[in-house]
């Protein structure tokens, strides 16, 4: 049997104050805990307190009080230990029965050690009083249990009943679902139907108690085995973040060991530059010492002539000075053409600048178990995908685009889906109205925002903070524009090209699709140039109007190209990863809206053939995801949002499907 040391370390202990319990209250949730222990905790948490409710430490589920108005520190007192903690208190806590002296001896002032235990009378006794016990008529059939050895008694607890002091509790009434005694039953529950012996509910209580003991032992397996994947997930986060610390240093050391590469073709052009121009200045400085000397000479010849008082070699001389001979002699300066005059170091701070901030070691990718994956920030979910794309699609909701300030029909290009405090908001660009529209529930009903651009926009792309960024074509502009959920106008960028499709690379870049000629450019924030894209391979026409695009997870670009009927996958460097134009039932006509999603799949849309493609990360055909026949006649963009959602334009709406 388990001794009563154990019991008290592993079942009569308060979990708060580590001692054995002091007035125990058990809580809706059976955790027991010392009543002062549970009220102190309840006192720090104001939501307990404003809830009129004990709040559990161990699980935080709420016991409501029965008297509220009382102070918080009599909020335990009416909360009762189940019988289970009161009677192992009884049995083996503190103050319990002695079992190890005669309890009848000690009340005559001896210690006589016990041997016997009466279960029914509640009492140790020795050998000698238990004769006596047995010679009683009226307890010689009481049950006996022996002390002797390593056998330990199991105390039966007596329950007295709270309103009959005197009582034992014996019965349990079903209709009322509580204990009483005799006195109980007589005056309270004679009109009850269901009134029973407790003793004969045991065996079934045991069954019962028994069948949740091997619950909760399944429930204790089940979570051992939880906690040791845990832990093998733990070794294997420590691992992967060690390995992807190495791939970090590594990028950066590859980066530091280009910058030095490119340091050390400075210096050696440097030198070359600085010893051929130090050379010529050297060459300078002989050649003039040379003619300091024929100077000298020279002046040196004509002293000695005029001193010699001869009348013709005065005469020779200075016909010699006349005609040059002097000066052709010596040296002359002569200017060469390509001789080096000075050394400059030029650098351009901002080109410098603008190329370190684009500079990219990598990204960080959080794969949030069962709802999201993000990059970058919490609002970008081009690349969330709680989309099940093996499962078929089921139509769930139509919003109709055209709203009444509109002139014309709405044919929503572009589409781009918002989750805010669990609210979808749809963002869709209007190439028929010149505008920009959200759509999304507000108090429940219904609501829209439209935002007037002067043009017919095109393409767009999530940014972060709840931002987008739309390409207006016609007048060469990139706006940018807040969702709150209602749409503000932020900048309007202007560009020397007319870009048509565009999708954010980094939170400093964009690409941005141009028609006329046929590229894609990577701009800064400003409308800059950065790098032009122009692939000449596998042909040199691979691009010939490329309308839409999207960023895949590792940072490369998708193009959709309505002229060359292909998707292209790019790298920013611009390398041609694959290109998807096969023939016959899987071909493309009219390819126009393209998203990948943040397990890699591609979904394309094609105009012409009224279908929704499915491909895979490599760009290989896997199914037609929607067709005509699911309502999707001249789809155009197409997007993936949260809670397993696909958003496909169409004249006049966008189509929203989940798949299940």
């Amino acid at each position: 049997m388990v001794t009563s040391q154990k019991l008290t370390e592993h079942f009569l202990t308060c979990t708060i104050c580590t001692e054995v319990f002091d007035k125990p209250c058990t809580l809706v949730c059976n955790h027991t805990f010392c009543r002062k222990c549970v009220v102190n905790y309840t006192k720090t948490r104001p939501e307990a307190i404003s809830a009129k409710s004990l709040l559990c430490p161990f699980c935080s589920k709420m016991t409501k009080v029965s008297a509220p108005e009382r102070p918080v520190e009599e909020w335990a007192d009416d909360v009762k230990p189940i019988f289970v903690i009161q009677g192992l208190l009884d049995s083996f806590g503190p103050g319990s029965k002695d079992t190890t002296h005669c309890s009848y001896c000690k009340e005559e002032g001896e210690t006589t050690p016990a041997t016997s235990w009466c279960s029914v009378c509640d009492d140790a006794l020795c050998e000698r009083c238990i004769r006596v016990h047995r010679r009683i008529p009226s307890t010689r059939h009481h049950d006996v249990v022996d002390l002797s050895g390593e056998t330990k008694v199991r105390v039966k607890r007596k329950v007295m009943c709270k309103i009959h002091k005197d009582e034992n509790i014996k019965y349990i009434c079903k209709d009322c679902k509580t204990a009483v005694c005799q006195t109980c039953c007589t005056i309270h529950h004679r009109k009850c139907d269901l009134v029973v012996e407790i003793e004969s509910e045991i065996p079934p209580m045991k069954t019962e108690l028994r069948r949740n003991k091997e619950d909760l032992l399944k429930k204790q397996d089940e979570m051992k085995t939880h906690v040791g994947k845990q832990n093998s997930k733990v070794n294997e986060a420590l691992t992967l973040y060690l390995q992807i610390e190495s791939n970090i240093k590594s990028a950066s050391l590859k980066a530091i060991e280009m910058i030095k590469v490119k340091e050390r073709k400075l210096l050696a052009e440097l030198k070359e530059m600085s010893d051929r121009h130090i050379g010529e200045l050297k060459a300078d400085i002989k050649s003039g010492e040379m003619s300091v000397q024929m100077y000298q000479q020279q002046a040196e010849l004509i002293d000695q002539t005029l001193q010699s008082e001869c009348d013709m070699g005065v005469y020779e001389m200075y016909q010699g000075c006349e005609a040059g001979v002097v000066e052709a002699v010596g040296v002359t300066d002569v200017k060469e053409k390509g001789r080096i005059v000075r050394i400059m170091f030029r650098q351009d701070t901002d080109k410098l600048s603008r190329a370190l901030d684009d500079l990219q070691l990598g990204e960080i990718d959080v794969l949030y178990e069962d709802v999201l994956d993000l990059k970058a920030t919490p609002v970008l979910q081009d690349t969330i995908n709680v989309l099940d794309l093996k499962a078929t699609p089921v139509l769930q909701d139509t919003i109709n685009v055209r709203v009444a300030e509109d002139t014309h029909g709405a044919c929503p290009n572009g589409v781009k889906v918002f989750v805010v405090n669990g609210t979808d908001i749809v963002v869709v660009t209007d190439y028929s109205n010149n505008s920009v529209k959200s759509f999304y529930t507000r108090n429940k009903q219904p609501s829209h925002s439209r935002l007037s651009l002067g043009g017919p926009p095109w393409g767009i792309t999530m940014l972060k903070d709840n931002q987008v960024a739309v390409t207006v074509p016609g007048s060469r502009q990139i706006v940018t524009v807040q969702v709150n959920p209602d749409l503000v106008l932020l900048s309007a960028i202007k560009t020397r090209k007319q870009y048509w499709g565009i999708t954010s690379l980094t939170p400093s870049t964009l690409a941005a699709s141009s028609i006329s000629p046929p590229c894609v450019d990577i701009l800064d924030m400003a409308g800059h140039v950065l790098r032009s894209i122009c692939p000449d391979q596998p042909s040199r026409y691979i691009l010939k109007n490329p309308n839409f695009l999207c960023t895949t997870r590792t940072g490369n670009m998708l193009v959709c190209d309505s002229g060359s009927t292909c998707v292209v996958c790019l790298t920013p460097e611009g390398d041609v990863v694959f290109t998807y134009n096969p023939t016959r039932d899987t071909s493309l006509k009219y390819p126009l809206g393209i998203t990948s999603t943040s397990t890699g799949n591609i979904l394309v849309t094609d105009y012409f053939l009224h279908r929704v493609l499915h491909l895979t990360e490599s760009g290989q055909f896997v199914r037609n995801m929607l067709t005509s026949q699911d309502g999707v006649q001249k789809p155009r963009g197409v997007c993936v949002g949260g809670r397993g959602r696909m958003y496909v334009c169409r004249p006049d709406s966008v189509k929203v499907f989940t798949c299940k």
